[in-house]
């Protein structure tokens, strides 16, 4: 498994298979951050979300769907997308960093989570879940 570094990243797949990116952690950013590099788009979100959202998918205790969506497009109640923009989650609101690119947590984050051993993601053409480990 890669280092999770700039130089190591984790080389990770969308949940459906169709798109391959890479995220890493930077702890020298104020605050931490996870660079996810999709392409030639780069998406930041606060690396906190590994452990806050491993949290809440354990005290749930079942699937969840990911709902992911674009940070101009509502997040479907209940979704993984929707915990990650909630004023309810751990930071009270966005765990995306980048203005105009903190949505698709639903999308970038779970299989982070299950390259860590933390969840499992199911590998659907569409509508995907994940739980905890």
């Amino acid at each position: 498994m890669a280092s999770g570094t700039k130089d190591d990243p984790w080389i990770l797949r969308t949940p459906p298979g169709s798109s391959q990116y890479t995220m890493y952690r930077d702890d020298t950013a104020d605050p931490p951050t996870l660079v996810c590099q999709v392409g030639s788009t780069k998406l930041t979100y606060r690396s906190r979300a590994i452990e806050d959202l491993h949290a809440w998918l354990r005290e749930h205790g079942d699937w969840v769907p990911l709902g992911a969506a674009d940070e101009n497009k509502s997040a479907a109640e209940g979704t993984v997308e929707a915990w990650g923009r909630s004023p309810d989650n751990p930071v009270g609101g966005w765990y995306g960093l980048r203005k105009g690119y903190r949505g698709r947590f639903g999308m970038y984050l779970p299989p982070l989570l299950e390259e860590l051993g933390l969840a499992e993601v199911t590998h659907d053409a569409r509508n995907n879940r994940i739980r905890a480990t």
